[in-house]
This record gives C-alpha cells, sequence and structure tokens, in this order.
C-alpha cells in the first residue's frame, strides 16, 4: 500500500491520496484522484475527462495544449527547409511602402533586403522562417497552412446564397482584395460632390470594417483549418472566425479597456509595422466610435465556444436592437417589416395584426414618442412616415 501513490505518481504524473477505510462490512482502499487542470501525459498519450468519459486529446486540440505548455503560439513556430526566396518579394515592396507612409518604420527600410525586414520583425528562429512568415509574404500560404483564406457571400436570407468570393494569397493581398470586394461589390456607396470633389459614403465605416477584419485575422485560429467567413446581408454584416477570448476575459471585458493580447502575437506585429493597427488594444473602442459617428449602431461582439462573431447593422430596424426599448412584438415586426416602404398607416397595421384601429393607433403612438416615427400633419393621425 505504501508504494501505491509513489507509483501512481510516477506513471501518470499526478498526486492521489491512498486511504484505508474500515467499515462493519469490510475494509476497502479508497484512490481519491483531483481534478486535473490540465490533460495527463500517460507514456506519450494526452489524456483529458469530459463528463462521465476519459478522452484523448489528438490532432489540432493537442497542437493548441502543447504550444500553451511550452509558451509557444501557433504563429510563431518554425518551418524549416522554407527560404526566403520561396516568399513574395511584391509583397515586401508593398508592407515598407506602408510601413514608411505611417511611419511606423523609417526611410532606411526602403533599402532593407526581404532578409533583414524578417530579422527585424522577429520572424526567425534558429535559422528557420516561422509561421507567421509564410501567412504574411507567400503566395500560397495555404498550402502550409489549411483554411488560411477568406469567403464572402451575399445572402438574401441564411438559406438563399445569391453570389460568393473567395479571397487567396498572403495576408496583406487579403486585407486588400476583401475589403475592394466589400466596398465596391458587396455594399453600396452614395455618391456625392462638394465643389468638384467626388464624395463616396459607404454604408459602413470602411474604417470599422477594416479594422473588423484586421482583428479576425490577427485573433484567428488557425490550427482549426477554417477560413475566415465573411456573411453580407441587405441589413446587416456578420464577420465569423475560429477563435476564443483570453481564459479569463469576457465579451463585456472586450467591450471595456483592455490590453492587447493578439491570438498571432508575430501577425499583429507585422500588421502594426505596415500601419495598419495599433497595439493598444483600442480596435474595439475604434470599431464603436466610428459607427456611431456614421449613426449607426454599436456592432454585436459573440464567442460562443470557438465561433467568434462581429455583426455590423445598417440602422436599429432589426430584432435585437428594437427589443432595447421595450416594444411590444407587433411594433418589433412592424417597424422592420414596412422600414424599406417609409411609411405606415393604422390601417395597414390593424389589418396586418387582426386588431382594432384604435390599439394600431395606440401602438403607432407609442412609436412616434419614441423618436422612431413621426406624423407628417395628418388630421387623422392615422399616416406615419419612417424618422
Amino acid at each position: 500500500m505504501e508504494d501505491l501513490p509513489n507509483k501512481i505518481t510516477a506513471v501518470l504524473g499526478i498526486v492521489a491520496d491512498v486511504n484505508l477505510r474500515e467499515t462493519k462490512q469490510g475494509d476497502y482502499i479508497e484512490i481519491v484522484v483531483e481534478a486535473q487542470p490540465n490533460p495527463v501525459n500517460y507514456k506519450g498519450e494526452y489524456h483529458y475527462r469530459s463528463g462521465s468519459t476519459k478522452q484523448e486529446l489528438k490532432g489540432a486540440a493537442l497542437d493548441k495544449f502543447l504550444l500553451h505548455k511550452y509558451g509557444r503560439k501557433w504563429d510563431s513556430v518554425p518551418i524549416p527547409a522554407i527560404r526566403v526566396t520561396d516568399l513574395k518579394q511584391e509583397t515586401f515592396e508593398f508592407f515598407k511602402e506602408r510601413g514608411v507612409e505611417s511611419n511606423r518604420l523609417d526611410e532606411r527600410s526602403r533599402k532593407c533586403t526581404p532578409e533583414q525586414l524578417l530579422e527585424n520583425l522577429n520572424l526567425y528562429e534558429n535559422g528557420c522562417l516561422k509561421r507567421a512568415a509564410l501567412l504574411l509574404f507567400h503566395a500560397n500560404p495555404e498550402k502550409y497552412a489549411t483554411g488560411a483564406y477568406i469567403k464572402i457571400g451575399f445572402f438574401r436570407a441564411d438559406s438563399d446564397l445569391l453570389f460568393q468570393d473567395d479571397i487567396h494569397g498572403n495576408l496583406f493581398e487579403q486585407v486588400e482584395r476583401t475589403m475592394e470586394l466589400l466596398l465596391t461589390k458587396y455594399t453600396k456607396a452614395l455618391v456625392s460632390y462638394r465643389g468638384l470633389s467626388r464624395i463616396e459614403t459607404y454604408e459602413y465605416p470602411k474604417d470599422a470594417l477594416r479594422e473588423a477584419l484586421l482583428n479576425a485575422i490577427a485573433h484567428k485560429e488557425y490550427s482549426g483549418g477554417a477560413p475566415i467567413q465573411i456573411k453580407v446581408y441587405s441589413d446587416k454584416i456578420m464577420i465569423w472566425n475560429e477563435g476564443r477570448l483570453p481564459e479569463d476575459w469576457t465579451i463585456k471585458k472586450l467591450l471595456q479597456n483592455h490590453s492587447s493580447r493578439p491570438n498571432n502575437p508575430d501577425i499583429a506585429n507585422a500588421f502594426f509595422r505596415s500601419g495598419y493597427v495599433e497595439s493598444w488594444g483600442r480596435g474595439i473602442s475604434k470599431i464603436e466610435e466610428q459607427c456611431a459617428t456614421a449613426g449607426l449602431p454599436s456592432p454585436t461582439f459573440t464567442n460562443e465556444g470557438s465561433d467568434f462573431w462581429v455583426i455590423f447593422r445598417k440602422d436599429i430596424y432589426n430584432k435585437e436592437d428594437l427589443s432595447k426599448l421595450g416594444l411590444n412584438e407587433r411594433q418589433v415586426d412592424a417597424l422592420i417589416f414596412f422600414k424599406p416602404k417609409g411609411e405606415i398607416t393604422s390601417s395597414e397595421y390593424a389589418e396586418k395584426y387582426n386588431i382594432s384601429d384604435r390599439t394600431a393607433r395606440r401602438d403607432l403612438s407609442e412609436l412616434t414618442e419614441k423618436n422612431l416615427l413621426k406624423n407628417e400633419g395628418d388630421t387623422n393621425l392615422s399616416r406615419y412616415i419612417f424618422v
């Protein structure tokens, strides 16, 4: 009995309490093993408990665990047999130009060789290029990281995809091409003129969209093998990436002042040096500020499991935002249904919801009090215009 605890400790790397229990029915040995915060290594295999069953940690989950165990990030792992000449030279020139223009690099950087730039970005380790270097500068990073691309689709409804695009290439190319498609193909711009100057006002603030896209790329869990997905609807844009918040973070903390803790710090550092992002954890605040300036609702951020979503909306005429105003179900539904028409009458409202005209006018009057509708001088107070 005295050797048993030591034997369990030596094999599993855990300590178990062994107790001799005496009862009227007979004596027995009790072995108490406390829950382990991390998987247990047994003969080179890692095991963990899920509910009432034991599971073996494998694949991407095992890779992530081992990297965390040794204080590494996915994008910092060196890849052998890849040379600088395998990378795209035009992307190095693009990086230098952007970095100098944003004052993140000095003028001398224009003369740096690709090798010098990679050294300055700490993208070498023991003579090997890191994964981040491949994603940032290789012409085809998907050769080394499955799913390292972006999908965009325009949806009439969740199950009704009208058209789509896949954006490949390195991360800098993906950012530029994705933003171009979002602003020219997937959304509309209102064109106006100030003197001889042409002014384009986009449906969503482009800097907010770019910031959200850069966040998705810098925080994505690349070991999962799924591309970043952008779903565009007539009234919203949804950006998805596989990833999780830091262990001690919540969405509430994300929306408050916080430090910068990117899931892929080497990628984030290169984005910073190019002038794409800041390194102060202000990305979410900037997105909210830009949407507020444009008169749009604050985006919605959610993180369930490994699904991270950022949802931009054109206006408040959606169930989530309207429900926060204390409206009844009829009022919420009517605002969404009649918004494209731009106006609503009490008779239309009463007919749609099979209620009396008096109840319809009461509902619509409440909406005018909340500055969602206004009455255009109709003496019968039966016609309302959306504000």
